[in-house]
């Protein structure tokens, strides 16, 4: 072999080379793009690790304690699940309720936990996982506001937080009523303290913990059962969501659903579909596809 056909060889190698070497990193990037690799079959921002936006102060769902940790029965079933698909490393972060789904649509956050009622028009923005709870909405008014049914929120101003459900039912059923929107729950109830509005609107579980620690009252109760709470993630993530819905029905199942419900919801009333089967009165009912 000469010298001429010797350094040929030695550069159509080398070209070989460069070409595995450029179409690996083509793949590499393709996979990355996407957030799914074999080692991060869910999608997640940080590998082995769930973000998570919530509330701080929607308790007994999502708040934070003395310590300044998350807790709550959203955050304690949400650890729960993420641990049951593999992942101990959960992080909560505080954010506003307005912004909080358009942040996990956006990839700043896996996943959103703060009892977020799962709407059509919600899910134009993000995925959800399966329902797993329901409840009640409450108006919640100092005794003097003289508040007992809908018609006497005529003429008043009601708080509401920006972006809930709550919000969204006031502006279709409270047509007489000056809705006030608010940041968070905090915020609205201490306008209900300094008396700048005549009552705030908010979920039924979270109004008993200011009934307690203002002196207010329930009242007007509103049953909501057909927007249950589910777990919010960004589209196109089917593997993250069949992999909650599981974790879900699992810890449904074998009763640590109905365990952190009695601890977190003491004396309210337990919806029957999220118990273990056994212990549902009856089975759910069973629709066919089409």
């Amino acid at each position: 072999m000469n010298v001429r056909t010797t350094i040929r060889s030695v550069v159509v190698a080398a070209a070989a080379a460069a070409s595995i070497v450029a179409l690996a990193a083509c793949s590499s990037g393709a996979a990355s793009s996407s957030g799914e690799t074999e080692e991060n079959v869910y999608g997640l921002i940080t590998p082995g690790q769930i973000r998570v936006a919530s509330l701080g102060d929607a308790k007994p769902y999502t708040f934070t304690d003395e310590s300044g940790e998350f807790t709550g029965f959203d955050v304690e079933l949400f650890e729960d699940v993420a641990g049951r698909i593999g992942i101990e490393d959960v992080v909560f972060t505080g954010q506003d309720f307005s912004g909080l789904l358009s942040a996990v649509a956006n990839g700043q956050f896996d996943v959103g936990v703060a009892a977020i009622g799962i709407t059509e028009e919600r899910e134009q923005t993000v995925d959800f996982s399966d329902g797993y709870l329901a409840g009640y909405l409450t108006v919640m008014s100092s005794p003097e506001a003289a508040i007992s049914d809908v018609d006497d929120l005529a003429g008043k101003r009601l708080g509401v937080v920006q972006g809930t459900l709550q919000e969204a039912y006031a502006v279709k059923n409270f047509t007489e009523t000056e809705l006030v929107r608010f940041p968070d729950n905090n915020a609205a109830i201490s306008a209900v303290n300094s008396g700048s509005i005549d009552a705030h609107f908010l979920d039924y579980e979270a109004a008993k913990q200011y009934a307690e620690q203002f002196g207010l009252e329930n009242a007007i109760d509103i049953p909501s059962f057909d927007a249950p709470a589910g777990f919010a993630i960004a589209k196109g993530k089917p593997e993250f969501q069949a992999a909650l819905n599981e974790a879900l029905h699992a810890a449904m199942e074998d009763g640590t659903w109905k365990e952190l419900y009695e601890k977190w919801f003491p004396g309210s009333p337990m919806p029957d579909q999220y118990l273990p089967s056994a212990e549902q009165t009856e089975a759910p009912a069973e629709t066919e596809s089409e």
